[in-house]
């Protein structure tokens, strides 16, 4: 049934079908489970790539006794409710596994997510690691990488002496272009390729083939990019803070 946690032989069948090549929900169909509910346990676990059943199990036995789950407490009389527990957890899962199939490293995207679903759009490096349940130097390590691209900027928490992150208000367009300057690398790399084995032969038609369509792709999304940042520099589009035109003129 959807609402029962996830058993032993529930977790073998989802490796089973990683292994088999199946998606999240050619998985969730068998075991007759929401997609949502196997995207999150493979998120939490490792990702596709390094799932284990065993080691799965395990770690959720030791997380249910390290984090006992207290008592949902009822809503104020006129305050709005958040989303039920379950979902949320179920929507960080799907939106980290898609941050991740971005290219960017695990803890970085859950950063990334925890950052997206925060209501200040900032968390503190101890807040993250707690809702991450990694060190904190997986946290330092996971931020100082999202800080050098622009995606978040660093600043001090009112209320202590701590770092705390905050979400850059042009997160979103700034990962679509770090994407995209990573595909113009590999464009180079590929056409220089072509250029070493010939365009006359089958590996040769095949780099040149990749690096124009990734090249015409990465100067699309880098001009749509520009064309966005001059229309907020002149004050029609979306307001940034100093910070982020800074780190965009890098």
């Amino acid at each position: 049934m959807p609402g029962r946690r996830l058993t032993t032989a529930d977790r073998r069948q989802i490796a089973e079908g990683l292994a088999q090549g199946l998606d999240y929900a050619g998985i969730a169909r068998r075991l007759g489970r929401p997609t949502s509910t196997v995207s999150r346990e493979v998120a939490r676990n490792g990702g596709p790539g390094r799932y284990r059943s065993d080691l799965a199990q395990l770690a959720t036995t030791h997380r249910a006794r390290r984090n006992p789950r207290p008592p949902a407490a009822a809503p104020r009389a006129g305050e709005r409710g958040g989303p039920d527990p379950d979902a949320q957890a179920a929507f960080m899962a799907d939106l980290t596994a898609a941050i991740i199939g971005t290219g960017m490293p695990r803890t970085a995207a859950g950063v990334m997510a925890c950052l997206f679903t925060s209501e200040t759009g900032s968390r503190t490096a101890a807040e993250l690691a707690q809702h991450l349940q990694v060190s904190a130097a997986t946290i330092s390590h996971a931020v100082g990488l999202l800080h050098q691209h622009g995606l978040i900027r660093r600043g001090r928490d009112s209320h202590s002496r701590r770092h705390r992150y905050f979400l850059d208000d042009n997160a979103g367009l700034r990962s679509a272009v770090v994407g995209a300057r990573a595909n113009q690398r590999f464009s180079t790399t590929a056409l220089r390729g072509a250029d070493l084995f010939g365009t006359d032969t089958a590996v040769g038609t095949r780099l040149a083939t990749a690096g124009r369509f990734l090249e015409q792709l990465g100067n699309d999304i880098l001009r749509a990019a520009e064309k966005h940042w001059r229309a907020t520099a002149a004050g029609t589009g979306p307001r940034h803070t100093q910070a982020t035109h800074s780190t965009t003129t890098r």
